[in-house]
Order: C-alpha cells, then sequence, then structure tokens
C-alpha cells in the first residue's frame, strides 16, 4: 500500500514539472513573439517613411489589374530575386497601366486594390513600383460592392447584435 502512494506521488510530481516546463516553453514563445514583432513594426515603419518621402504623383492607364504571384507578374527580375523566398509563393495584387507610351506592371497596395478602377485614366501616388493611391482623373472611382457575409459571420453578428456587444442595426 506504501508502494502505491509514493508512485502516485511521483506522478503527480511529474505532471507538475511537465506543466511548469510547458508553460515556461509557451511564456518564452510569447516573449519572441513580441520582440520580433516589434522589431518588424519598427522596419515597416522606417520603410513608411522612405515611400513617403519618394512618392510622386503620375497620371496614368490602367490597363488590366489581378492578383498573381511575384514569379507570374512580368516585374523585373531584379525585383524577383529580391524578395524573399517565401514571398515567392504569394499572390500580390499587381497592376498593368500606360504612363506615357510605356506599359508597365505595378505591385498595388492590398487597400486599393479594389478600388482601382479598369480602362480608365487615373491620377495615382506612386513610390517606384508601388501604387500607393488611386484618385479618378474623369467622373468618380468606383468602390466595388461589399461582399456577401458567410453563414458563420452573419450568425456572429446577429449573436453579438442580441447580447448587446453591438448596436442594432
Amino acid at each position: 500500500m506504501v508502494n502505491v502512494s509514493i508512485y502516485a506521488l511521483l506522478a503527480i510530481k511529474a505532471g507538475w514539472i511537465v506543466f511548469i516546463v510547458v508553460m515556461a516553453l509557451l511564456i518564452a514563445a510569447v516573449i519572441a513573439m513580441y520582440i520580433l514583432g516589434k522589431k518588424a513594426q519598427k522596419k515597416q515603419a522606417e520603410q513608411q517613411e522612405i515611400m513617403e518621402a519618394n512618392k510622386q504623383t503620375v497620371s496614368m492607364l490602367i490597363i488590366d489589374k489581378k492578383r498573381m504571384k511575384i514569379k507570374d507578374s512580368g516585374l523585373p527580375q531584379s525585383v524577383i530575386d529580391q524578395t524573399p523566398k517565401l514571398m515567392r509563393g504569394q499572390k500580390l495584387p499587381i497592376v498593368k497601366v500606360k504612363i506615357g507610351p510605356q506599359i508597365m506592371n505595378l505591385i498595388s497596395d492590398e487597400k486599393i486594390f479594389d478600388s482601382i478602377p479598369l480602362k480608365r485614366e487615373v491620377k495615382a501616388t506612386v513610390s517606384g513600383m508601388y501604387i500607393m493611391g488611386v484618385k479618378g482623373l474623369h467622373g468618380k472611382t468606383e468602390v466595388a460592392p461589399p461582399k456577401k457575409k458567410g453563414f458563420f459571420k452573419r450568425a456572429i453578428d446577429t449573436l453579438q447584435e442580441k447580447g448587446g456587444a453591438k448596436p442594432l442595426k
């Protein structure tokens, strides 16, 4: 009987040790993610400042726009070589434009990609090969209609309204 209780105590102590080790690893992972996030945020802020300093307004004709992989986008090979390996498989918003007599492919900001009109002349804010903003030159720019909500999104919204987390419509 005494031997059983000693093994039970050792099992409980081992369980607590495993729990403490797992918690320490989780805390270390959270701290590492926080530090890496701060560094990435600083780097992104520096890049945004550089882009703001180099931006210029250009009149261009939008020919086509698509989301495609960077290797299929028609961008210069030097740009493709400079991108990280993980980014090469990701789809980017690519816009084919005519600036003056020259036809080129540019990368668009994800926020404005849906509001870029096709087959229209626009004034765009460009920094290098990156379109930062678009204004309609003739008439208004069309905003894409909002996407339909899925079943789960609608269910969550109705539950939040009934629970008082969201104001009623």
